[in-house]
């Protein structure tokens, strides 16, 4: 799941790794998404230690006596110095050149000074992946993940072996958009990640 929206979401400017918390809608659309997702039995949440997405997670569960764990491997890309800037304008579209590629040409992606590279956040997240199918204590647990756009679509590159270039696949994941996914073990063969379903989102002109 995508975190809810912030103010910088809200004027587009890129946060990456800066700790900025949801504002009032974003804290809505969470609560929308929890009153849809509130029979799923969940049995553990992992959250990016972000707080956008630790809020996020704890409107999603309300209140259940669900533990939660935060793991920085599913944190957003980091933009270095490009953090905190506009690169769209009113109308979303791109007005930065070097950061276009990021958005429409990810397979030739360079980050900004202090930033990420692509290939970076898909090996960490393909870590914490790694992680999760083979915790022994995890199986046959329905697990709440709670990330970011880019952060869960390098997971799902990960569970299709896709190319970099096709990094945004369906585009920017909306705000609590929610992606099922099963680690199916069919008998005598290795685990594998079937997604179920893909960017579904709860909510309507909210």
């Amino acid at each position: 799941m995508r975190h809810g929206e912030t103010e910088w979401n809200r004027t587009l400017r890129l946060q990456g790794q800066t700790d900025i918390p949801l504002n009032e809608n974003g804290r809505v659309l969470a609560q929308v998404t929890a009153r849809a997702l509130q029979q799923v039995p969940f049995d553990l949440c992992i959250s990016s230690p972000l707080q956008r997405a630790k809020e996020t997670a704890l409107l999603v569960l309300g209140g259940r006596d669900i533990p939660m764990l935060t793991d920085a491997r599913i944190q957003e890309i980091g933009f270095g110095t490009y953090e905190g800037r506009r690169v769209r304008d009113a109308k979303g579209e791109i007005t930065d050149p070097r950061f276009f590629a990021f958005l429409r040409d990810p397979g030739n992606f360079i980050p900004p000074e202090g930033g990420e590279s692509i290939a970076d956040l898909v090996a960490r997240t393909g870590a914490f992946l790694e992680e999760l199918s083979t915790r022994a204590e995890w199986r046959e647990k329905t697990i709440l993940i709670s990330t970011h756009g880019a952060a869960s679509r390098a997971m799902l590159l990960n569970i299709r072996h896709g190319e970099q270039k096709d990094f945004w696949d369906t585009g920017v994941p909306k705000n609590c958009a929610v992606t099922i996914v099963d680690l199916e073990q069919p008998e005598n063969s290795t685990p594998k990640w079937v997604i179920k379903e893909q960017d579904v989102t709860y909510y309507e002109n909210v």
